[in-house]
């Protein structure tokens, strides 16, 4: 009896202390970072560590958690563990993405940046599936790229996406007004008739398309450059004509190994032995950082009184994507 009643006493302390505190813990956390606890993946009772960050899915700026923080939040707070980390001398950046918003990317590439200069510890990329797009733009970052031979790669260029839902509107007798300050305030409305475009509209997000892929293009000049001279002798330069081939195609790692996209094929295993190599040491624990959810990150959820969706389970993560924004994504993916 004394056992429980202590252990019903620990569990109302417990309660209470977490409601007095959420609004101090919580937003201690969101100011700090998400809390991160490092696993052991493969212990090989070594001095050093390798950090192996995880690239999955559709890159978004989307909350992905209840504290509210999106893929690029999580990935900065485990470079920045991974850089506050003296035993730390390397980092594997593990890609399995077709590639997803723009300014998420870029946001991506330049950490990487940031992190291999602050801390001068290299970033190897491993790319598996896939790495196409804004996963590659991600990946050229890094201090090397591994690529399986049957790795689905490339897809250089921008996407913008929108529908036109006039003709459907028309056939059941819905007629839209719009009432706008300007010619061009209603750009990428899907309610318009083709004909009420003026080509003007057309050439501004062109534009804006060849701009940002301009942009894309020289990410991929500056970072494979400097990895070449990092790496040099051992490192892949682009092939002269390495532009021809950003028109969007998809290709095999093996085709990126022989334009200079890569420096090597190979897997995981691969890219840690690299990853040794770079960081001038012999063996490494290698270790990955995960969300450390406590008892303050469920109280958000406590909150909610009504359902605002209703989830299908049809076996598949679908990509939460939207009409009108800039992607760096193959075609297919986008609505």
């Amino acid at each position: 009896m004394l056992a429980f009643l202590g252990f019903g006493l620990w569990v109302t302390w417990t309660l209470v202390s977490g409601l007095l505190h959420l609004e101090s813990v919580s937003v201690a956390a969101r100011g700090g970072g998400p809390r991160l606890e490092e696993v052991v993946l493969e212990d090989h009772d070594a001095a050093w560590k390798v950090a192996v960050v995880d690239l999955e899915g559709i890159i978004s700026s989307d909350f992905v958690d209840p504290m509210g923080y999106d893929l690029v939040d999580i990935i900065r707070a485990q470079l920045k563990r991974a850089g506050e980390d003296h035993r730390v001398r390397a980092v594997i950046l593990r890609i399995n993405s077709p590639g997803g918003e723009v300014i998420a990317s870029d946001e991506l590439y330049r950490a990487i940046r940031r992190f291999q200069e602050e801390h001068d510890k290299p970033v190897v990329a491993v790319m598996e599936n896939v790495a196409a797009s804004g996963g590659y733009y991600v990946a050229v970052g890094s201090r090397w790229i591994v690529a399986n031979e049957m790795t689905l790669t490339g897809s250089i260029g921008v996407i913008l996406s929108t529908w036109n839902y006039r003709g459907l509107m028309d056939k059941v007798g819905i007629r839209p007004y719009t009432y706008k300050s300007g010619r061009f305030k209603d750009m990428l409305s899907g309610a318009r008739d083709p004909s009420e475009i003026p080509p003007e509209e057309r050439e501004m997000l062109q534009a804006l398309i060849d701009e940002v892929f301009g942009r894309f293009k020289e990410v991929v000049a500056e970072g494979r450059n400097a990895a070449a001279e990092a790496n040099d002798p051992e490192g892949r330069r682009l092939v002269e004509s390495w532009e021809d081939y950003a028109d969007g195609r998809v290709f095999s790692g093996a085709e990126a190994y022989r334009l200079g996209f890569v420096d090597e094929l190979g897997n995981f295993e691969t890219a840690r032995e690299r990853a040794l190599a770079l960081a001038g040491i012999k063996d490494a624990n290698v270790v990955r950082y995960q969300r450390r959810l406590t008892f303050a990150d469920l109280f958000p959820l406590f909150g909610r009184a009504r359902v605002e969706s209703v989830r299908v389970d049809l076996g598949v993560e679908l990509p939460k994507l939207r009409t009108g924004h800039l992607y760096f994504l193959p075609p297919a993916l986008v609505p």
